[in-house]
């Protein structure tokens, strides 16, 4: 599939043709077609706010048979924040899906082999926060080259309530252990469906964001980070299926807040 044929997707919401995703071997060629995508979307005029990361938690790799994390954009028009209020639309999103994670927001941007410590400098805050996320491929049966080509399979970021990085811990060593000891409740409807804990998430989503760092720079024609990007650093829980009409929460424990979303 071309790069226009893969945003033809994104927009309109549809499953891709069969076979039509069968070129997609390679994570590294993958890459170069996603950066591709997103040059059709500046060019149109989105502007792109930061990044997601996926496949982060390794207790869900076997099911998807994904055994790395992969990354993606964030647009202005696929993030919304709780405290402004309204629901998410799931109109144009392929086979939604809901994850909760921790979103952090960059206040500078850390230096060239970055350490734990100087991520954590450049961090301004972090948020409980909801990733939709999409597949175009059916029933969610992929290889990891396809996800990426996919835009990293993001449909919609939902930022809660953000938290002064510094409020909550005092260094990244304290940030690193608050994170992976915290625990979260998934909700839907008002009924419990999962629980997850932040060391599953690459040890932590502190140690999750450093890793996505270093990919990124190394990734080939990949743009850096800039001061006021938000990267989703990947799900606590398995990825459930949304529907329109449900009202979805995440309880999460160490003094890390709430978000919910309803979707319409």
């Amino acid at each position: 599939m071309t790069p226009q044929q893969l945003l033809s997707h994104i927009d309109s919401g549809q499953l891709w043709p069969p076979g039509a995703g069968d070129s997609f071997d390679d994570p590294g060629a993958a890459y170069q077609t996603a950066l591709a995508v997103r040059a059709l979307r500046v060019a149109r005029g989105e502007r792109p706010v930061g990044y997601k990361v996926g496949f982060t938690n390794r207790s869900i790799w076997p099911r998807y048979q994904v055994f790395a994390p992969i990354w993606g954009t964030v647009w202005q028009s696929t993030i919304s924040f709780a405290r402004d209020g309204g629901t998410v639309s799931l109109a144009q999103a392929c086979q939604p899906r809901i994850e909760p994670e921790t979103v952090f927001a960059f206040k500078a941007v850390p230096p060239p082999g970055a350490t734990l410590t100087q991520l954590f400098d450049a961090l301004d805050w972090l948020a409980p926060g909801f990733e939709v996320v999409q597949c175009h491929l059916p029933d969610w049966k992929f290889r990891a080259a396809q996800t990426v080509a996919d835009s990293g399979l993001h449909a919609h970021l939902r930022v809660g309530e953000p938290l002064r990085v510094t409020d909550l811990a005092a260094d990244a060593v304290e940030l690193h252990k608050l994170l992976a000891s915290a625990r979260v409740t998934l909700a839907r409807d008002g009924q419990p469906v999962e629980e997850g804990c932040g060391a599953q998430v690459l040890d932590s989503p502190l140690q999750a964001l450093l890793h996505f760092v270093n990919e990124l720079r190394a990734c080939p024609g990949a743009p850096d980070l800039r001061a006021g990007d938000v990267v989703t650093t990947g799900t606590w829980t398995d990825a459930w299926p949304v529907q329109t009409g449900q009202q979805w929460s995440a309880d999460f424990t160490a003094g890390l807040g709430r978000v919910s979303v309803t979707f319409g």
